[in-house]
Formats: structure tokens, C-alpha cells, sequence
């Protein structure tokens, strides 16, 4: 509105002067080097002090609708009570809590919470992103921390609220420690003024002010930005647990039509590990799915197709040769017999299909979140990992380059074996030890196990020959269908 109004009384000046007999030449040669001048500025970033949006209340829009995340949701709510409640807060004598820091992996829904405390506390809440910050020019970054600070007191002023949230994504650029960028002085400066107006924060401003983090890498942050008195509270925003990620599914498949037969628990056994955003992407993907087999409702296996994709990619275009088909089923039923032999159920799907870089890959399903391992249990997944090698040589009289990120995996195991005073050596000081002596643990315990292993395979030879089969004519095969082959041969 600012610019149509200027405009117009500028060209109306033009137009009067223009009447009046003046020559303007010269003040419009002027006035378009002050515009070439000012967007060069603004190009640059020295006329951009708004680094931050302001996002409208969404009012049914709360903690409820964030799923496995009740540990976060809670330690959220009991900060936020700091800022409803300041009067008494203060009143008790107790220092108002400054900032909360959001730690955690990404898309584990950090800036939903941040949305929702916004909501729940009826504050004004500003966004941005600590790159909104840094410029290679010094001084602008000072400047937009203090542009965000005084814009949170007035906006709050303007809505007639006595509270207001700043939240900054990626809080690890803008308080990354000082003296790292050593040829930039501008992120320390930045931070310094960052940290002179968290210290000017107090419960008796007539607006209460909360800043809130957000960061994947909290062991970036400078220590003054950790310690009381600035972000009081760390809150960690996790993975979700089997429990959660069921919630999660639940949420954000509520505004989509599903066959009646579908099963979400076991969906979320086969997802151990994914994020919020992961099983977001999940649903979604199994509605496109639906949608390409013009089917009205999503069934079991959209979903479960659905994990794969979003695990590793779509299916790729042709089909592998005979020889390396066979190879690869080979493999694939060698992993999937130990998982099933060494732990029961283990199992949710072996596929040659492929995508991405992988030709084929057994799925796992967990039914419960595991954090805790012992030996024994360490060495099993040792025993999966060199399965599908062992299988191979055992059938083919070699083995191929397949096999090169599972010994990988299961030399990281044995690592943790040894690193964690369970290896012969005992409880050990790694860096005291030479890299001979590890090695040759290494050795010791892979070969231990891959003997275990060809003797597996040697008794259930029959059974992996069935698998195999199946593999090879069918393409993919269910946990269920290599459990009904294992008990038929026990009964």
C-alpha cells in the first residue's frame, strides 16, 4: 500500500513540474540511480532486516494433533506454563525460563511443536532460519537479531497479547562456536548480539518473550548459548517408539479411505526407525498408490509397498538376467533363513526386486524398540549379515561383490562387540590398542560365526532351496510364507 501511495505523489510531482515548464531530466535520471542503487543494496541483503515471517494462529491446530511424541509434548507444555502463568511465576520468585532448545534427528516434528506451543500459549509467533541471519557484510546479521527481537515486542503489542514466541530453525548455524569460522567474523558478531538480547529478556518487560531452537547438531552450539539462564530447557524430539509411530500412522491416515482389512500395528513393526516425516511420506505414497491402481481404498499392500519405496526408491525398469536373478535370490533366502532361524519372526518380506542400488533386501520387522544388546544377540545379526555370502558359496562355489556392505555391517558389530568389553580382549582402551590386535579379533569372531552359519544352512538346505524357488518364480516372498516352510519341517 506504502508503494502505490509514494508512487503516485511522485508521479503527480513529475506531472506538475512537467506543467509548470521544468526540465525533469535530471531529477529522473536521479531517481532511477537511487532504484539501481537501492535493489543492488537489497540484492545484497543490507536493506533486508525482516529475516523472519509471522504465521497466523491455526487454532485447531495443538499438541494433539503430534503423534509419539508424549515425553516432548509434556516437558513443552510444563516450560510453556513459564509464560501463560509469568505473573505468579514471578511472584514465587522464580527466573522465567528464556529459551527452549528442540534437539533431535530430522522430521521428527520439532517444528510442529514449536506451532503448537504458539497456539497453546495464545502467543505471537515468529519463524526463521539461522541462515536467515549470516551475510558476508558485517553488522547485518546484529541487525536482523535485533529486527526480530523488537518486531516480536510490537506485533505482540499490536494483537494485544502480552506474549510471544520466536522460533529459529537450524539454531546450530547461527549459534555455531565461536572462533570456528575463522575467516568470517560476522557469525561470531551475529551470536554476540543473539546473546546480549536473550540476557535483556526478563519476566518484567511488559511483553514476555520465548525463544525457541530448533537443531539436529546441538554438539555445534557454543556453550554460552546452552548454559542457564539462555536455552534453560534442552528437550530431545526423538524417533518415535513402536507406540508413537502407531499414533503417528493413525493421525495422518484419518483423512484417507482404507479397506477395512488393513492393519497399521504391523505397519509400524516394519518402520522401526522412521521419523515422523518418514511415516507421513508412508501414507501418502500408499494413497498414490491406491490411486494408480484406481483402487478407492488403500489396502495392506499399498502400505507395505509403500515402506519399500520410501526406504529405497521405486522399482526399477526391467528384470535381471536368469544368472544373476538366481544369484541374488540365492543370497536374499540365505539372509532371511538365519534371521528366522537365530530370531523367530524376524522376518516381514524378502524381494529381488529392485530399486535403487539394491537388487534385492530381506525386511525386517521389530516388535519392539531395543536399546540394550547382548552378546548373543549381537552375534546373531553378525550370523545375518553373512548369510547371504555363505548362502552363495555354498550353492554357486563363490562369491560376489553382493556382499560387500554386509561385511561392512558386520565388522561395525564386531567393533561394538569389542569396543564394549564383550570380545576376548576384554574391557579394553581402543586407543591404547593396536589396529593388529583389533583386526585379529575381527577375524576370529567373523570366522566363528560364518562356521555357524554354514552349518545352518547345511541342515536347511531343503528349506532354503524352497525360498529359493519361491524367490525366483514369484519375486518376492512373505515372513509368514518362510514361517509355514519352517514349521512344516519341524512337524
Amino acid at each position: 500500500m506504502k508503494v502505490e501511495v509514494i508512487s503516485g505523489i511522485v508521479l503527480g510531482l513529475f506531472v506538475f513540474l512537467v506543467y509548470l515548464g521544468y526540465d525533469i531530466t535530471p531529477l529522473v535520471v536521479l531517481l532511477i540511480l537511487a532504484a539501481i542503487f537501492y535493489f543492488m543494496l537489497q540484492k545484497k541483503g543490507l536493506v533486508k532486516t525482516e529475516s523472519f515471517q509471522e504465521v497466523q494462529s491455526i487454532r485447531d491446530f495443538n499438541f494433539e494433533n503430534i503423534g509419539g511424541q508424549e515425553v516432548a509434548k509434556q516437558e513443552l507444555k510444563e516450560a510453556l506454563k513459564f509464560l501463560i502463568k509469568s505473573e505468579e511465576i514471578t511472584l514465587r520468585g522464580i527466573r522465567p525460563l528464556k529459551g527452549i532448545l528442540l534437539t533431535g534427528p530430522p522430521g521428527t516434528g520439532k517444528t510442529l511443536l514449536a506451532k503448537a506451543a504458539a497456539n497453546y500459549s495464545d502467543a505471537v509467533y515468529l519463524f526463521t532460519s539461522g541462515s536467515e541471519f549470516i551475510e558476508m557484510y558485517a553488522g547485518v546479521g546484529a541487525q536482523r537479531v535485533r529486527k526480530i527481537f523488537q518486531s516480536a515486542r510490537e506485533k505482540a503489542k499490536k494483537s494485544n497479547k502480552n506474549r510471544a514466541i520466536i522460533f529459529i530453525d537450524e539454531i546450530d548455524i547461527l549459534g555455531a562456536q565461536r572462533g570456528s569460522h575463522s575467516s568470517h567474523m560476522e557469525y561470531d558478531q551475529t551470536l554476540n548480539q543473539f546473546l546480549v538480547e536473550m540476557d535483556g529478556l526478563n519476566a518484567h518487560e511488559e511483553i514476555n518473550i520465548l525463544v525457541i531452537g530448533a537443531t539436529n547438531r546441538p554438539d555445534l552450539l557454543d556453550s554460552a548459548l546452552l548454559r542457564p539462564g539462555r536455552f534453560d530447557r534442552q528437550v530431545r524430539v526423538d524417533v518415535p517408539t513402536l507406540e508413537g509411530r502407531l499414533e503417528i500412522l493413525k493421525l495422518h491416515i484419518n483423512n484417507k479411505k482404507i479397506a477395512s482389512g488393513v492393519n497399521l500395528e504391523d505397519i509400524a513393526k516394519e518402520t522401526y526407525g522412521f521419523s515422523g516425516a518418514h511415516l507421513e511420506n508412508v501414507t501418502n505414497e500408499a494413497a498414490i498408490l491406491a490411486l494408480r491402481d484406481n483402487c478407492p481404498e488403500i489396502n495392506q499392500y499399498h502400505l507395505k509397498e509403500a515402506i519399500d519405496k520410501v526406504m529405497l526408491g521405486e522399482k526399477l525398469n526391467g528384470k535381471a538376467n536368469s544368472k544373476v536373478l538366481n544369484r541374488v535370490a540365492i543370497h536374499e533366502a540365505g539372509h532371511a533363513l538365519i534371521s528366522e532361524l537365530v530370531k523367530p519372526n524376524s522376518v516381514s518380506q524378502v524381494t529381488v526386486t529392485s530399486r535403487g542400488n539394491a537388487l534385492g533386501y530381506v525386511r525386517q520387522s521389530q516388535e519392539e524398540d531395543q536399546k540394550l544388546y547382548t552378546e548373543a544377540e549381537l552375534r546373531n545379526q553378525i550370523k545375518v549379515c553373512l548369510a547371504g555370502a555363505a548362502a552363495e558359496n555354498m550353492y554357486l562355489g563363490d562369491k560376489s561383490t553382493g556382499a560387500g556392505n554386509d561385511f561392512q555391517q558386520a565388522i561395525k558389530i564386531v567393533k561394538t562387540i569389542i569396543n564394549t568389553g564383550l570380545s576376548s580382549l576384554g574391557v579394553i582402551s581402543v586407543e591404547d590398542i593396536s589396529p593388529e590386535q583389533i583386526n585379529t579379533v575381527i577375524k576370529e569372531i567373523i570366522r566363528e560365526e560364518e562356521i555357524v552359519v554354514e552349518n545352518l544352512l547345511r541342515e536347511n538346505l531343503n528349506l532354503l532351496t524352497e525360498i529359493v524357488n519361491i524367490l525366483k518364480k514369484e519375486e518376492k516372498i512373505s515372513g509368514d510364507v518362510i514361517r509355514k516352510i519352517i514349521n512344516q519341517r519341524a512337524a
